[in-house]
């Protein structure tokens, strides 16, 4: 059975029989190098002279880079573009792609080399110099022979194909960023010839664009004659068509369409009419054939003789009646009053019959003209037969000119629009970062690297070399006495790690905090400087330093994603923050070289204490200060990050998002109550969060905090967020217990007047100004996350 406490014996018998017994072992070898260790290391001095001297001889190489967005999704300036726009990912990377091989065509190199001049310059290819025989040709007084076009076109031709291998474009993946590097002896002429490329890149995107826009100008034009003269000769046939046939009207009918109309509107009305006419007879008629009175009928009792007559008869009956009671039937006054009755009544008769024949004369006009209007309908009928029959024809013709004249109109609408197109730029690529003059050459590589490499190599050669000539001479290599082994006393640490003069040396070194992995693991050699103190100390700082804040330096985070678990982060605030495993870029060189002028300044003084201020109502100067402090931090140094803007609490707001408070190990540091308490990082950053109330009592907060922590040693570095610019009595206050002062200038502001104003506002501690951070970073670039790479 397996006993867990029993030992594993990794020395048993089998092992010592698989043992050699003789030839050659590692402990012979290792006596062979310790007899050679002078030639060996002769060898390897040699070797790595002999590397250094080549790298000398080597010519170098500068490097530099312009940064292009190229968005496919061009500018909406009109309704209707020459070209589809590309809409899904695929299409628009491959847009992308196909414009990065753009920027290495022909065309735009042969504009590169005109416009830089490079037929004529010697790294690539052209007579940039003067020849012998030329120099020779000129002393006699005779004018050397002027090379011919196909020469010219061959050193062209030349120069192009040189200047396509010192160009590399690189896309970046997931973006719209294209990478332009440009390398050459000379670093000024790699940048000028970086931008010279991308500025003849835009320009031959903008010429194509105005030349696509001609060509379908003049393509339209062209076809423009021929359209109008289709459209002439329909509207003329169109036109001599129904002046033939009789088609007149207005626009919408024609008039033997209006005509039958109102001739059929008319005959309706005409046999109305005669229908009343007819009515009327019809009722007087039988009017006079009953025993009723005649008179009842309406024209009868409207007219007014008849009525004068029947009061007349009304009356004469009256009297009639009257001597009738008192007269005879013989008595002549009877007699008459009875003969005036009858002949009112015979005259009301005679009245009725006039109505009677004035019915009839109208039923007979009426029926008349009803006749004739029958007769015009019936011509007006066969006439619209016949132009129904002649309209085929007339519609067809309607469409052909109908037709023709919309494609006219669309046509000289559209050449209008491309003509207009061709002083339009609707392309979205833009420079976004210019090319610098490189510092540093990129080949070839340090001669540290060089000396390193030479010096393994005549080392392993030279190894080599007596470990084959003593098997080769010598059989194998005789056993030689082991020599006592000198015990080595390695470097101490303290050698070996930056010296920091915020630590006294009589003190206890502190209990080191816990670190980032990203702190952890960075190499000894990528450290920082160490800050120790100048041996001659120096009355103020003449010249400041200057360091540019640019974007290749920082990586764009979306806040409160991926965050790590056990603390805060600060590389997790949305903030964009310095990119990870770049230790030697010239931002952080110059953040160092600050650093350490502070820690001459300060003289051995412990926890040295750096406020970084700046002009204007912005999150700039809190970004700056948060990679300030990170920079320090990945260089090994114990930092603190306090806000000391109490107004905006820009630092503050971030990270109370990104966790809760802890107490640290110096629970009591804290400004004013537990929401300002000490909050650690996984950075190895310790961050003290602006406190509440009044300017004043929040600037006593802080200086008692520092105080406290200077006190206990546990800190390298203090670096202030502020005050805020102006200063307010507490800020000045801060400025005067602060040990150095740097600038931070957003360059979306005048640079002078910014730092004009930070001076101003300085007065007397304006000699702690120890150096001044150029931020580059665009203003949007803290809401802007499409074409980045988040970590």
């Amino acid at each position: 059975m397996l006993d867990y406490n029993q030992p594993i014996d990794r020395t048993g018998p089998e092992a010592s029989q698989r043992k050699p017994q003789a030839g050659f072992n590692a402990l012979e070898l290792a006596n062979l190098l310790w007899r050679r260790k002078v030639a060996i290391a002769a060898a390897a001095l040699l070797g790595a002279t002999l590397a250094v001297t080549v790298g000398k001889s080597l010519t170098p190489r500068y490097t530099a880079t312009a940064q292009l967005y190229v968005d496919p999704r061009e500018l909406q300036l009109v309704d209707r573009e020459l070209t589809p726009r590309a809409q899904d990912v695929s299409g628009m990377s491959m847009v992308v792609e196909s414009q990065a091989r753009l920027i290495t065509s022909n065309s735009v190199l042969l504009q590169v080399i005109q416009q830089a001049g490079l037929d004529k310059d010697p790294e690539f290819g052209g007579g940039g110099g003067t020849s012998l025989m030329s120099s020779l040709l000129s002393l006699v007084g005779l004018q050397p022979r002027a090379p011919s076009a196909a020469e010219k076109k061959e050193v062209e031709l030349a120069a192009l194909d040189a200047l396509n291998k010192h160009i590399t474009v690189r896309k970046t993946e997931k973006s719209f960023i294209v990478d332009i590097e440009v390398w050459s002896t000379d670093p000024a002429k790699a940048a000028m010839l970086a931008n010279t490329l991308t500025n003849a890149y835009l320009a031959e995107s903008r010429n194509s664009q105005a030349s696509a826009a001609r060509r379908a100008t003049n393509d339209l034009s062209g076809r423009l004659k021929e359209l109008r003269e289709r459209l002439r000769n329909a509207e003329t046939a169109l036109a001599t068509y129904k002046a033939q046939n009789n088609f007149v009207g207005t626009q919408d009918t024609l008039i033997s369409d209006q005509q039958l109309s109102a001739s059929n509107q008319r005959l309706a009305a005409a046999r109305a009419a005669t229908m009343d006419a007819q009515a009327r007879l019809d009722q007087i008629e039988a009017s006079r054939r009953t025993a009723a009175d005649a008179g009842a009928i309406p024209e009868a009792l409207q007219s007014p003789t008849i009525a004068n007559l029947r009061a007349q008869y009304a009356d004469a009956r009256k009297k009639y009646a009257e001597q009738a009671g008192e007269l005879g039937p013989r008595h002549p006054a009877l007699r008459q009053t009875e003969k005036q009755v009858e002949d009112l009544k015979r005259t009301i008769s005679e009245e009725i019959d006039r109505f009677a024949q004035a019915a009839k004369n109208d039923l007979t006009r009426a029926r008349d003209f009803e006749a004739s209007l029958n007769r015009a309908l019936e011509a007006q009928k066969r006439q619209s037969v016949q132009l129904s029959q002649a309209s085929v024809r007339l519609r067809e013709l309607e469409r052909e000119a109908d037709a023709s004249r919309d494609v006219y109109q669309s046509f000289l609408k559209r050449s209008r629009e491309t003509e207009e197109q061709e002083s339009l730029n609707t392309s979205a690529a833009r420079i976004i970062g210019e090319a610098t003059v490189p510092q540093r050459r990129s080949f070839p590589p340090a001669m540290s690297l060089f000396a390193m490499i030479g010096f393994i190599f005549g080392a392993v050669a030279a190894s080599s070399w007596f470990v084959a000539a003593e098997l080769l001479f010598a059989g194998t290599i005789a056993p030689a006495p082991t020599p006592a082994r000198p015990q080595r006393t390695p470097a101490s640490e303290a050698a070996r790690a930056p010296q920091r003069g915020s630590a006294p040396e009589t003190s206890p070194p502190p209990q080191k905090s816990p670190r980032a992995p990203e702190v952890a693991q960075a190499p000894p050699e990528l450290a920082a400087p160490p800050l120790q103190p100048a041996m001659v100390e120096t009355p103020l700082i003449e010249k400041p330093l200057i360091a540019r804040f640019q974007e290749a330096d920082v990586i764009h985070t979306l806040g409160a994603i991926l965050a790590m678990g056990g603390g805060v982060d600060l590389t997790r605030l949305g903030w964009p923050t310095l990119r990870p495993g770049f230790p030697l870029t010239t931002l952080l060189n110059a953040w160092r070289d600050m650093r350490a002028a502070v820690a001459r300044w300060t003289a051995g003084k412990a926890m040295p204490v750096i406020a970084l201020v700046g002009p204007g109502e912005t999150t700039g100067r809190s970004v700056t200060a948060l990679n300030f402090a990170l920079a320090a931090s990945r260089d090994g140094a114990r930092v603190l990050m306090i806000d000391a803007d109490h107004l905006a609490r820009s630092l503050s707001n971030k990270v109370s998002r990104g966790g809760k408070s802890e107490p640290s190990r110096l629970g009591w540091l804290s400004i004013g109550s537990k929401d300002a308490r000490e909050v650690k990082t996984v950075n190895g950053i310790s961050v003290l969060p602006a406190a509440d109330g009044d300017a004043g009592k929040a600037t006593e907060a802080i200086r008692k905090a520092i105080a406290q922590a200077r006190a206990a040693g546990g800190y390298d570095l203090v670096v202030l967020d502020g005050p805020p610019v102006p200063l307010a009595a507490g800020g000045r206050k801060l400025l005067d217990d602060a040990d150095a002062v740097v600038a931070v200038l957003p360059t979306s502001l005048d640079i002078n007047d910014g730092l004009e104003e930070i001076l101003a506002t300085l007065g007397r501690a304006e000699r702690k100004l120890v150096g001044v951070v150029l931020d580059e970073l665009t203003p949007a670039a803290q809401t802007r996350q499409r074409g980045r790479q988040y970590a």
